[in-house]
């Protein structure tokens, strides 16, 4: 009997090529669902014109190309036995559906609950008693290597250079730079045994004369005129004056006693 599905079960039984139907029949089962159920069953159909996979063959490969969520899907809304093959890919193409909207609804949801929800501002740092790292080093800790510097508080002290700049007047800048890299070295002379600060040395160490400390110079200024009037000062003894009192006496009595005494023969 001539019927239209019998013409077209001869047509593709003649022009069926064995090679394009393994292929076929490989990639249907390589074939996953991806998020959406219509793709999906478009391209099970396509394929299958040629791998021509029917029943357990064909609802296996649905089944594993499924997620969990789509199964329980079918599963509830099916509970007997799929005859036919095509009852059964619209089985699942229904409960694919079903499962998509459920996860498009949820998504919407959780938006909405997000928006809705009152901003609530960040917490408030708190000041840490611990310092942070800058980069910067403290004043109080030099760097390795860096030349020493001497305590201010020691400066413009009785006895003391008023500043190191003062300290260091008359100093070349190479034996500045040669002495302040030394932490033991005193800045101004070179020397080991003092600090820069009451350092009175008349010379460097390489022979550069320096100026005198400002309270070595008033020392002597002080004294000076001490010992000049000291100096200038006559003799009070008892012992001079009784010498001195008994020549005026002689002079006084014999008149010309220094005169004869010339012409005599003492």
């Amino acid at each position: 009997m001539d019927t239209w599905v019998n013409y077209s079960a001869a047509i593709r039984a003649e022009y069926h090529n064995d090679r394009e139907a393994a292929d076929a029949q490989q990639k249907l089962g390589q074939l996953r669902y991806q998020g959406c159920i219509r793709t999906y069953i478009t391209e099970l159909r396509s394929l299958n014109n040629f791998a021509r996979a029917n029943r357990e063959s064909l609802r296996e490969k649905v089944d594993l190309a499924m997620t969990d969520a789509i199964l329980d899907m079918r599963f509830s809304q099916n509970e007997g036995e799929f005859t036919d093959d095509d009852d059964f890919l619209h089985a699942t193409y229904r409960a694919g559906i079903q499962v998509e909207k459920r996860k498009a609804l949820r998504a919407t949801r959780e938006l909405v609950r997000a928006a809705a929800l009152p901003k609530t501002e960040a917490p408030r740092k708190t000041p840490s008693s611990k310092p942070t790292n800058t980069g910067e080093k403290p004043k109080d800790h030099p760097q390795k290597g860096a030349p020493r510097t001497d305590r201010k508080t020691q400066y413009n002290q009785p006895g003391h250079w008023a500043s190191k700049d003062a300290a260091l007047a008359g100093v070349p800048a190479k034996e500045q730079e040669e002495y302040g890299k030394s932490s033991d070295n005193c800045w101004r002379c070179g020397r080991s045994g003092h600090r820069t600060y009451k350092c009175f040395a008349a010379n460097t160490k390489k022979g550069t004369t320096l100026p005198p400390a400002p309270w070595r110079v008033s020392a002597v200024a002080i004294t000076t005129p001490e010992k000049q009037k000291r100096s200038e000062e006559p003799d009070a003894s008892p012992a001079k004056q009784q010498k001195v009192a008994a020549v005026d006496t002689m002079d006084t009595d014999s008149g010309k006693l220094w005169e004869d005494s010339e012409d005599s023969d003492f």
